[in-house]
């Protein structure tokens, strides 16, 4: 007999959690309970998935898309605390809070959500210490991109901010062999994850590129020099 609808979803719910870094080794029947407590959502561009102080409903995966978390200042400007993008989890610290969610999240561009409900899985986590470990790890990590960010962002200007991100991609030790970084969302999204706008963001790519180190096709960015480009980043924070 062939499977039924209910069970195509739920085959489906199960590899897209598998595909989540959080349950990454995670077993068939964890990941069958987990499915029972996920709510698909899709937004558009610019939708909002949750607003500071809403009551959480539980925390998301990022199936795919890309959902930035920010709040706005009291002179109503955004700042973007980080860009998560398909695989990766967030608002788990919600789990055991009542204040609600404290930041703002919306969609960078067309996204598949899946909200894994509070009650259900906080039940789960009491029993199962390995997941509480795993949930535990996960926010230790966030809080490490938090760290990074708001060092990133004490750089002065976007054109020192982006050439410390494209060579945070490289491998180390930065060498002078050409290296292509391939963006994984819109360049929308890295500019907000600079903290910057996408005419900014698209100015200074397009200075680097006159000085001859990189070179942009689609996605592909690929670094002529990376040893180069790590110069120019010194002299930019020695000025």
């Amino acid at each position: 007999m062939p499977p039924s609808t209910a069970e195509l979803k739920e085959t489906a719910l199960i590899q897209a959690l598998r595909s989540a870094k959080l349950f990454v080794g995670l077993g068939n029947d964890d990941l069958r309970r987990i499915a029972g407590m996920v709510t698909t959502r899709d937004l558009e561009t610019d939708e909002y998935l949750f607003r500071e102080g809403e009551s959480s409903k539980g925390f998301y995966i990022v199936r795919s898309g890309a959902i930035c978390v920010h709040r706005v200042n009291a002179v109503g400007k955004e700042q973007v605390i980080h860009v998560f993008r398909a695989g990766e989890s967030l608002a788990e610290a919600t789990l055991t809070m009542e204040q609600g969610y404290p930041a703002n999240a919306r969609a960078l561009q067309p996204s598949q959500i899946l909200l894994i409900r509070k009650d259900g899985f906080v039940e789960m986590l009491r029993q199962n210490p390995e997941l509480a470990l795993r949930m535990l790890a996960s926010m230790a990590v966030h809080l490490h991109v938090l760290v990074s960010q708001i060092e990133d962002l004490t750089l002065k200007d976007v054109e020192t901010r982006l050439a410390n991100w494209f060579l945070k991609q490289c491998p180390k030790p930065i060498g002078s062999a050409p290296f292509t970084v391939v963006l994984k969302g819109t360049k929308r999204a890295l500019a907000a994850e600079l903290g910057t706008v996408s005419e900014t963001f698209s100015r200074t790519l397009a200075k680097l590129r006159d000085l001859g180190l990189l070179e942009v096709d689609g996605p592909n960015i690929t670094l002529l020099d990376p040893q180069k480009l790590h110069s120019l980043l010194l002299k930019n924070l020695g000025e």
